[in-house]
Order: structure tokens, then C-alpha cells, then sequence
């Protein structure tokens, strides 16, 4: 999924979004979730055309997948829950950050002097391996969600501050954005406004070799508020046919990854990045 250009109005070179993504993506048991977002099989897959002739995506089951969103992103829940409602209450000073009990998360930083100013960890989240990690920031400037998926997800972009990306695109776009707005419930979980299949692989360094992923991305417009969530989950086995032609690559996985932005006034917003990223391959899961 790669968000539309916005040259215009992005402004990608400030500083504080340089470092809040730099943290972004260098980075006790716990399991929340019951229920599986796609269907091996295929009576039981709901799915879309792309915009590639005969190509088919499958989409999630959203009310799972917003599920979990609102589960470890108190941020996503409070845009939520307040969409189409023009409630002044938004940002961090108003989560509820103890929903659900269950969930143990584990300081690991809060420092309000910091830029990326409070990260939250739980360990084998999910008996999957790999910790969830939770990023909080709180930043001057325009709230527009596009650029900051752009700002992630555009290769061009990206390069600017990651040298580890070989690839990031787009691979397949869905063909009509009103048959996700449908099956999302129209406006239940705000308005799709970009869905897609991507791909993304990284460099081979220092002995570690390079990384794939395969993934549905989508971005979520709250009009009443202003406020934008970037999510993603990886795909799975059934749909390696959807990786693009050429050699393999050890398959790196974000089993679920959202980027909350809300406004908190006229010239500032919050934003709240969760991330569950197994590695593959065999690097210890605690480096994650």
C-alpha cells in the first residue's frame, strides 16, 4: 500500500518526523485475540478485484481486525468511538489506558522532553514470539494522515531515512474502494479511502539476510475529527501468490500495525504507532 503523493503538503524532511520514524522502526505473555482475520477456505473468503485484471483480494474480517486495533491502540479506540461526533476531548490526555485489564503492557520509556515520548512493550504477545510494542508522540504541525503514510510508505520517501529498504510498493490496489466501505460497514470503522496488497523487501546487512513481507494496508478518514488511522496486517500462506516474480527472501511479518494521528489543536496532533513485527529467520525474537 503506498499512500497517494502529496507533495504540496508534506513536508518530510522535518525534523521530528524524521526522529519519530527512525524509532518508529528500529525496534510477559500475553493473547487477546480468538478469532482468524482471513479463511484458507475459499467458499468461506469474502474478496475484491484489484486493479490488476483477475487478480482477487481477500478481505479481512474488519470487525476483527478493528477489534484488535482498539485493543492495543487506545488512540485508534478513542477515534473510533468518537466518529462522527465533533468531540473536543482528543488525544492522549483522554485515552483510557486501562482497557482491556488483560493486556499487561510494560513501560519502557516516558519522558515528555523526548519526541517519541512514551514506549510501551508485552512480551510473546499472542504466543507468537515476538513482543507488541507501543509508541507515543505528540508533535507540532499539519495532522495529515496521507503524508504520513507517504512518509513510510513511498520508496522515494523512505529512502531518505532508512538504508536498509531495497523495495516498498503498492502491488495491488483494490478496484473499488466502495466494496471495502461496504464490508467495513459503511462508516462503522471511518472511510477507506486507500486498500491494497503490498510489498515490501529490505537489504541484506551485516550478516543478516534480506526480508520480505507481503501485507493489506489500508488508511481510515475521520472527517468529524480529523483524524487518521494507517493499518496493516500480513497476509497469509495461501496468498504467497501475490509476492511478486524473482527469487524468495526470508519472510519477515507484522501481524498487526496501525498509526494513529488525531488532532489536539489547531496546529498539533498526537499520534500513536503500534507494531508486532516477528523477524524471521533465526534471529532471536527479543531483538524485535
Amino acid at each position: 500500500m503506498v499512500s497517494p503523493n502529496r507533495s504540496a503538503t508534506c513536508n518530510v524532511s522535518t525534523p521530528s518526523c524524521f526522529v519519530l520514524a527512525m524509532l518508529l522502526c528500529a525496534t510477559s505473555s500475553a493473547s487477546a485475540f480468538t478469532s482468524p482475520m482471513f479463511q484458507e477456505i475459499k467458499t468461506m473468503q469474502r474478496t475484491s478485484p484489484s486493479k490488476t485484471e483477475g487478480v482477487e483480494i481477500e478481505l479481512p474480517d474488519f470487525d476483527e481486525l478493528f477489534g484488535r486495533i482498539q485493543q492495543v491502540s487506545p488512540l485508534a479506540r478513542q477515534v473510533m468511538q468518537n466518529n462522527g461526533q465533533t468531540n473536543e476531548e482528543r488525544g492522549f490526555d483522554h485515552v483510557d489506558d486501562s482497557w482491556p485489564s488483560n493486556l499487561k503492557w510494560k513501560n519502557m520509556e516516558k519522558n515528555k522532553r523526548k519526541t517519541v515520548h512514551q514506549i510501551d512493550r508485552i512480551e510473546n504477545f499472542q504466543n507468537l514470539g515476538s513482543p507488541i510494542l507501543r509508541f507515543r508522540s505528540s508533535l507540532k504541525g499539519p495532522c495529515v494522515g496521507e503524508c504520513f503514510a507517504s512518509f513510510i510508505m513511498n520508496l522515494e520517501e523512505r529512502q531518505k531515512w532508512d538504508p536498509q529498504i531495497e523495495q516498498v510498493r503498492e502491488e495491488y490496489p483494490i478496484y473499488d474502494l466502495d466494496t471495502a466501505n461496504i464490508a467495513m460497514g459503511f462508516g462503522k470503522f471511518g472511510d477507506c479511502s486507500r486498500l491494497g496488497v503490498g510489498y515490501c523487501q529490505t537489504k541484506a546487512n551485516l550478516g543478516i539476510t534480506a526480508r520480505e513481507q507481503l501485507t493489506l494496508c489500508g488508511i481510515q478518514e475521520f472527517p468529524s475529527s480529523g483524524s487518521t488511522l494507517i493499518w496493516g496486517t500480513e497476509m497469509e500462506s495461501w496468498h504467497n501468490h501475490l509476492l511478486p516474480e524473482g527469487d524468495r527472501h526470508t519472510r519477515a511479518k507484522s501481524h498487526l500495525f496501525c498509526t494513529t494521528l488525531t488532532p489536539t489543536g489547531d496546529d498539533t496532533f498526537d499520534v500513536e504507532y503500534v507494531l508486532q513485527l516477528e523477524i524471521g529467520g533465526k534471529m532471536p525474537t527479543w531483538l524485535t
